[in-house]
């Protein structure tokens, strides 16, 4: 079983970055699907953005497209997710996951994973 920590939440204004960390221990992700969600009051789990096991480019959701890069270290066994130009329309909690045995068309489905970080919290406003 896997550990994951998520960090680098915190307050930002409109328009300002963010980097989130997630650090693994207990398993390596090298050939993992990995994947940030996020979860905003009164909404379901987001799919944010990911890299399926099988494929080195990257997937995101539209309305991250152009402002957030995921980016994995495997050296480090730690997934970031960079964070630019951000709006109050970003803010939630945000959670990295993993699994091993993911299909990339499942690649957006929460209950596809099977290990979760606590999450750390972002907040967009002025």
């Amino acid at each position: 079983q896997v550990q994951l920590v998520e960090s680098g939440g915190g307050l930002v204004q409109p328009g300002g970055s963010l980097r989130l960390s997630c650090a693994a221990s207990g398993r390596t992700l090298r050939r993992d699907t990995v994947a940030w969600f996020r979860l905003a009051p009164g909404k379901e789990r987001e799919f944010v953005a990911g890299f399926h096991r099988s494929n080195s480019n990257p997937f995101y959701t539209n309305s991250v497209k152009g402002r957030f890069a995921i980016s994995r270290d495997n050296a480090e066994n730690t997934i970031y997710l960079q964070m630019n130009s951000l709006k109050p329309e970003d803010t939630a909690l945000y959670f990295c996951a993993t699994g091993p045995r993911i299909i990339q068309s499942q690649l957006r489905n929460p209950a596809q994973y099977d290990s979760w970080g606590q999450g750390t919290q972002v907040t967009v406003s002025s």
